[in-house]
């Protein structure tokens, strides 16, 4: 014998607005003073016998939902003569108001949508009283412009992409704008994720970790950060160490990256980046391991990689990239393709590597792989020269030399990846 439907859902609305009576009532401990105890209304029965309301009316009145209607309007109004007694407190918060409301929802949405909705609504209620203090914390902490700058990339992404042809309709490119811009915002979400996990959930956890959160977005502007701070500081291994780490964390990215676009491609990668990146590591955890100095935090680059006018520029160098690497296969093949990895090495790497990647050209995968090996062993060199510059050699010779070696072991291995397989 099973249970009735109607009644199983009467009990779960009776026992989520219990429960939520009793998170709104450990909340209001948290605030409540002689001076605001009169700003409440409702305690946990209330909020019970609000949860059983709405499922009743929304079930007796099956068709125009009209006492289902009144019951909001009826709350709204009590609410409301609470609020104008609460204007005179200074009190504005309309918070409770709006939890009441969503425990009256209840009743009406586990008779229309699935149950693990009305589960999720009450996980969610839950949620978000209990994180208040973090909440007001966070948005102390965090840059609101970034949030706007995401709200853009949203509106691009989630609007506009689904507007864009997914045909071929510009020559010379073998790709459709709708791949174009999914191309970019792929590369702009992978950066960003990286960027906003180094920033505001690890901004203090030591040159190292800003090493690796830091090559998750951008090695290059990474190692600039660091050796700039090695300058200043003079003999921290550590900062070898971070510098090192990131050219690791940037084989790994490139995986990602391959993998996601071709797979057959990202394949090829595994063995020797993950080696490499290994390597790497293994190099920096022993300077690491050599600097018992205090770590202090060090700020990472303060640029958002998700801001739109990197996003636009992306979106231009990888079509130029395209007809650049389309031109070079055509007329000078193998070779040219080889030197221009080796030259775009010394640039930004990732519109050349998505490229050749989700371009249609003339070259098999072993070539593309070996490209995109070259390009990321001459990164390494310029990443290198950007550490003894901006550190001085005397600073950042042993994270330079490092880097340069991976390089060009790097760039070697590209070269004969073809007879290696």
């Amino acid at each position: 014998m099973s249970l009735n439907i109607d009644l199983v859902h009467f009990l779960v609305v009776t026992v989520f607005s219990f429960l939520v009576g009793l998170e709104v009532k450990s909340y209001r401990k948290q605030y409540i003073t002689s001076k605001t105890e009169n700003l409440f209304f409702g305690d946990v029965r209330t909020y019970s016998f609000v949860g059983i309301l709405g499922f009743v009316l929304f079930a007796v009145d099956s068709s125009l939902h009209i006492l289902y209607a009144g019951g909001f309007l009826s709350i709204t109004l009590l609410y409301a003569l609470l609020y104008q007694k609460n204007l005179q407190e200074n009190q504005r918060s309309i918070l409770l108001y709006i939890v009441m409301l969503l425990v009256y929802s209840f009743g009406a949405l586990i008779q229309t949508e699935a149950l693990w909705m009305t589960a999720l609504l009450y996980v969610s209620i839950v949620f978000i009283l209990n994180v208040n203090k973090g909440v007001e914390k966070f948005t102390q902490e965090i840059n609101i412009s970034e949030f706007e700058t995401l709200s853009k990339m949203i509106l691009l992404s989630v609007v506009i992409l689904p507007l864009l042809p997914d045909t071929k309709i510009i020559p010379y490119i073998p790709l459709s704008p709708f791949k174009i811009w999914l191309a970019v915002v792929v590369i702009s979400g992978i950066s960003y994720s990286g960027y906003i996990l180094q920033k505001y959930f690890f901004p203090s956890k030591g040159y190292y970790l800003t090493g690796i959160f830091g090559g998750s977005y951008s090695s290059t502007a990474t190692t600039v950060v660091l050796a700039r701070k090695a300058k200043q500081l003079q003999g921290y291994a550590v900062i070898d160490a971070a510098i090192i780490s990131a050219t690791s964390v940037m084989y790994l990215r490139l995986i990602v990256i391959a993998l996601i676009f071709n797979i057959e491609i990202g394949k090829s990668l595994l063995f020797p980046f993950i080696l490499l990146a290994l390597t790497g590591f293994l190099i920096s955890l022993f300077y690491l391991k050599s600097e018992q100095k205090t770590q202090e935090n060090v700020e990472i680059v303060d640029h958002n990689p998700l801001e739109l006018k990197t996003a636009f520029l992306f979106a231009f160098l990888f079509v130029a990239m395209i007809v650049i690497t389309h031109f070079v296969t055509k007329h000078y093949g193998t070779s040219g393709l080889e030197i221009l990895s080796f030259l775009v090495g010394f640039t930004d790497i990732d519109p050349f590597i998505l490229s050749i990647l989700t371009g249609k050209f003339s070259i098999e995968n072993t070539q593309t792989t070996a490209a995109i090996m070259i390009a990321a062993g001459s990164n390494n060199l310029l990443k290198a020269i950007y550490a003894l510059w901006f550190g001085t050699i005397k600073n950042t010779y042993k994270s330079a030399l490092w880097i340069s070696l991976l390089g060009v072991i790097t760039i070697v291995w590209g070269l004969y990846f073809e007879h290696i397989l």
